[in-house]
């Protein structure tokens, strides 16, 4: 890897680990499009540009999840029966979607993927509605089926996961801090179920780079990885000192900027 992306790399990281503890988000939906430039600069193959972005920045989460929860949880606002109870099924999901689904699907089908599902989570930050006083949360079957479904959609785009927990959970009147908290817990199950279907479903892929573990990009996930493990507590802390509603607002158009390349992307692959 040129010595010269390091310190955009670095940005990156920083950038994705402070909005990963303000916000729950694993910072897939940021990391993924600028990967995908940075690989395409590099003249990795077209077809495998997409799925080492979103492998790779699902390598990061795995750090920056234990990084954000752990300054959450100090905070108290970690609701781990919703992370246990959620887990199972997140893990079941995340091995799925990561695995042979996940090397079946061409660029331009992932890429489209990718940027509905980054669009659906701005929109659904930018709309905020607030749910019925009555929900709560469902009973056992149906927090396995919301994990599952969690995880398997996670991996395919690599993201933590936030962009359908903390709806969900806010749904089901789960206050925001502590969906957000608890959200940054949820995003190590799915890092760790995405990565070993990433790195399963990629061994024997041809046309893959040097230092490829799989589908994950080592050299960018560990320079990305460094910054981010560091500025993921300040995020947390900041999200306890501060209503994010504005900030919410703001993050959901700069997705609707990239859910717009990743578009862009999936019809320049089609």
């Amino acid at each position: 890897m040129n010595l010269t992306l390091i310190p955009g790399l670095l940005a990156l990281g920083a950038f994705t680990g402070f909005c990963a503890g303000l916000l729950g988000v694993g910072g897939g939906m940021m990391m993924v499009p600028f990967l995908t430039l940075l690989f395409t600069s590099m003249g990795f193959a077209d077809e495998a540009i997409v799925h080492m972005a979103i492998a790779t920045s699902m390598g990061t989460i795995l750090f920056t999840s234990l990084s954000s929860v752990l300054a959450h949880h100090k905070r108290g606002a970690v609701r781990w029966p919703i992370v246990f109870a959620l887990a199972p099924g997140i893990l079941a999901g995340g091995m799925i979607g990561g695995g042979k689904v996940f090397a079946a699907l061409k660029t331009s089908w992932l890429s489209l993927a990718f940027a509905c599902f980054v669009g659906f989570s701005a929109l659904q930050m930018l709309r905020n509605r607030r749910p019925a006083p009555s929900r709560q949360l469902p009973g056992t079957p149906g927090m396995l089926g919301a994990g599952s479904v969690i995880g398997f959609l996670s991996s395919l785009v690599g993201a933590g996961g936030a962009f359908v927990s903390v709806p969900f959970m806010t749904w089901c009147n789960v206050p925001i801090h502590n969906a957000v908290a608890t959200s940054a817990a949820l995003g190590f199950p799915i890092a760790v179920a995405s990565v070993l279907g990433y790195i399963w479903s990629g061994w024997h892929q041809p046309g893959l780079p040097p230092a490829s573990l799989g589908y994950i990009y080592l050299p960018a996930l560990f320079v990305i990885a460094m910054a981010s493990v560091l500025t993921a507590p300040l995020g947390a802390r900041t999200a306890h000192r501060m209503d994010v509603s504005q900030l919410k607002k703001a993050f959901a158009v700069l997705l609707l900027c990239l859910a717009t390349y990743m578009l862009w992307k999936a019809w320049r692959a089609f």
